[in-house]
């Protein structure tokens, strides 16, 4: 029932009715223009007004009350509205009021892994105040757009949008609409003569009276002893707001106390009886001396150092231990039930007598917190207390983040100046540059030295000297006998725009002579590189995502295609990427997400006649090669169940496995019925359009299309007797334009005009 009463609550909060007396209102009913439940305003003769916030049908069986559900399933939460520009090499995203609701956003790029952000985390970057009502930011081009809402009871609204290539600007807004989503039962009291509404299976009601009986007596109204506003209110124990929401967003009344610290039942196993957590006893060593602390980061390689100054606050032992305590209950709730270095990031050092001579050399004032790498150069500086920093050092916090950034800035830096660097050093370098998330937030850093916020480290680079170094390293490894994992890692967020180049200089690129000879380096390794990703994936203490290589490879070429400009050098890229694809299917090695992507490319050329010969070549084969056959859909099904990991159709699930090739059979076909240049391909494009039917039944636009080969083969009354079944077939799905021209074809058809 807490979702049903709170759903009131949000309404009259949200609203406030005031009407002047004026000529233009008058009395009678009037209706919201909201999406989703439509909430009416009664006003009435007496100058009263009603709210109603929920209606529709009912029916009365007995003492039950029986509420009839809206059909709709599917709710369509957002609206989108472009802008286009050909010029813009960002989009600017305008999310109207998104308040505090559980709202994340995602881009994708071709069949690269969407990269979702909470909308709340880009608020509190773009606008750390929350003072303006709509929130404005930008994103890279992307091809998808992804919207999500989560809602409280852990289900998620996901919706994918194609994006115009020349769009500019995205306007989004949105519908909750909650009350489309109850679920309610009612019944009668016979005894108290009451009318109990609850959500199905819920234990809250909402009871209710007939007016025309008697009133119940009124209750003496409590009156608080006292009442205050208190900023930043909590309790010994009590998880901060950032730990609370920072993460999945759960209800305060999901959280129970265990040693005296709240954790979401969202985060972790539940019984069905009673909730029960588990921790992980974690243990932060405190090193006595700062070079120790120094040297026991070196040994970690994601873990920062944070020294804390603050010698004239007598409580500031105690104040650290304390601090101490509440990391480690925090770190090890966050483990569950073993040690994992993910959520391991910081550690700890309190400054004392024996620091003043390194304080006052790094010029560093009382009261600080410095945070350093394992080679003790500085990241970051505030010239504040843990007490007001300590929110940062949560594993949801973004501060982490940035040390991230700075730390490769500077690794990377002086690398490169140094001449006595090894080849270990270099890919390292680059393999740390690569592994960083892309920042909304480059722009918002604290610059101010004097500022009681962290001041982070930035480290200028030459990208042309980056570049070079780069391409020396990969041309160094071309004759390796096996694959070194770390530069593989790198190479293929490079190529995926992902890498180095997009996070130390935030630039987007085409595939150059490097990122070729880079491929060539993974092809020729691809073998050992799936023999080792497992335990590379999966190396203590470290992180890394590295998926199949020809996969990644396809998706990476994809992606280059639209990113390929026009002219002379765009054309010679295609050429090459064209040729890697070939290499890749001769090989043997071409999987799904190859001929996917594959196809994809292929369908973008237009020969100089204007057939379409190569793809529909290329498609043949691989149709008669994988497709073709008795039982395609058990053929489907093994392909399905081979897929990597790493591939968009894992993800998305066997339905969409499975429309991707009657939509592909189609496409195919289509291309044939277009262009009468593709008249060689009619027999081939016959058998096509048949099997799409026979992996998708009865859908009209696969009817039509099959129905104009017939037509087009002489084989005129099985076209007729099919373009029938399209006609017979068209649902509201199908637009208004396409299903007159489907209707336009069979009378053509039936007269012998077609």
């Amino acid at each position: 029932m807490r979702n049903f009463t709170w759903s009131f609550l949000l309404f009259f909060a949200g609203m406030f009715v005031a009407f002047s007396q004026t000529k233009g209102i008058e009395k009678g009913t009037y209706l919201s223009t909201n999406k989703g439940g439509k909430i009416k305003l009664n006003l009435l003769d007496n100058n009263k007004y009603e709210l109603v916030f929920y209606s529709g049908g009912y029916e009365i069986k007995g003492d039950s009350l029986v509420f009839l559900k809206n059909t709709n399933t599917t709710i369509n939460r957002f609206d989108l509205s472009f802008v286009k520009d050909k010029k813009a090499k960002k989009v600017k995203i305008k999310f109207l009021n998104p308040s505090y609701n559980s709202f994340y956003i995602g881009t994708q790029k071709g069949t690269e892994t969407v990269q979702y952000q909470r909308l709340s985390d880009i608020k509190t970057k773009v606008d750390p105040e929350w003072t303006n009502t709509d929130l404005d930011f930008e994103i890279e081009k992307a091809d998808f757009l992804y919207l999500v809402y989560e809602d409280y009871d852990g289900k998620s609204d996901v919706s994918k949008y194609a994006l115009p290539k020349d769009v500019s600007e995205v306007t989004i807004n949105y519908d909750l609409a909650v009350l489309n989503d109850l679920n309610l039962v009612g019944f009668f009291d016979q005894k108290t003569k009451e009318l109990k509404i609850s959500e199905q299976h819920g234990k809250d009601l909402l009871v209710f009276i007939n007016e025309k009986d008697e009133k119940p007596a009124k209750t003496p109204e409590v009156v608080a002893l006292e009442t205050q506003v208190i900023k930043n209110w909590t309790y010994p124990g009590k998880s901060s707001y950032d730990d609370i929401y920072g993460g999945t967003a759960v209800d305060s009344a999901t959280y129970n106390l265990v040693d005296a610290a709240a954790v979401p039942v969202a985060d972790y196993a539940v019984d069905s009886t009673a909730a029960t957590y588990t921790k992980y006893d974690f243990k932060l060593k405190i090193e006595n001396n700062l070079k120790k602390a120094i040297e026991a980061t070196k040994t970690v390689s994601n873990k920062f150092l944070v020294v804390v100054v603050d010698s004239k606050n007598k409580t500031a032992k105690e104040s650290f231990d304390a601090f101490i305590k509440e990391q480690e209950t925090q770190t090890g709730y966050n483990m569950y039930d073993a040690y994992n270095a993910q959520y391991d990031t910081y550690n700890y050092y309190l400054a004392g007598a024996d620091d003043k001579k390194w304080l006052k050399n790094n010029k560093i004032s009382d009261p600080s917190i410095i945070i350093l790498n394992g080679e003790g150069n500085q990241l970051a500086v505030a010239k504040s207390d843990l007490a007001t920093q300590q929110y940062q050092f949560s594993y949801y916090g973004d501060l982490y983040k940035k040390l991230q950034r700075a730390n490769a800035f500077l690794f990377i830096d002086k690398v490169l100046k140094n001449k006595k660097a090894t080849d270990s050093d270099l890919i390292a370098a680059f393999n740390k540059a690569s592994l960083l998330e892309t920042s909304y937030d480059s722009d918002y850093w604290v610059s101010d030295s004097n500022s009681s916020e962290f001041v982070i480290t930035k480290t200028a680079l030459d990208q042309k000297v980056v570049a070079q170094t780069w391409k020396k390293l990969i041309e160094a490894h071309q004759k390796d006998a096996k694959p070194n994992m770390y530069l593989v890692e790198a190479i293929l967020k490079e190529i995926q725009n992902q890498g180095f180049t997009k996070q130390l200089f935030n630039t987007d690129r085409i595939l150059n002579d490097t990122d070729f000879l880079a491929i060539d380096y993974l092809l020729k390794h691809s073998e050992d590189i799936e023999n080792n990703r497992t335990d590379f994936n999966n190396k203590d203490g470290e992180l890394h995502t590295v998926g199949n290589v020809v996969s990644e490879i396809s998706s990476a070429l994809q992606q280059n295609l639209y990113l390929s400009q026009d002219g002379v050098s765009g054309e010679m890229n295609k050429e090459k990427i064209n040729s890697i694809y070939k290499k890749i299917i001769a090989s043997g090695k071409g999987n799904f997400d190859v001929y996917k992507n594959y196809f994809y490319y292929l369908g973008q050329i237009e020969e100089k006649d204007g057939s379409n010969t190569t793809y529909l070549r290329e498609f043949n084969t691989y149709f008669d090669s994988t497709l073709a056959g008795p039982s395609p859909i058990e053929k489907l099904d093994a392909i399905f169940s081979g897929l990597d990991s790493s591939s968009s159709y894992s993800y998305d699930g066997w339905n969409s496995f499975k429309n991707y090739h009657s939509d592909i059979c189609n496409s195919a076909a289509w291309t044939v019925v277009l262009k009468p240049e593709n008249a060689n391909f009619l027999k081939d494009a016959i058998k096509w359009s048949e099997y799409s039917l026979i992996v998708t039944k009865n859908n009209p636009y696969y009817l039509d299309t099959l129905a104009q080969l017939y037509y087009k083969d002489g084989q005129k009354q099985k076209a007729i007797e099919t373009q029938v079944l399209a006609v017979k077939y068209i649902t509201p799905d199908v637009d208004e334009e396409t299903s007159s021209q489907m209707k336009e074809v069979l009378t053509k058809m039936s007269n012998g005009t077609y």
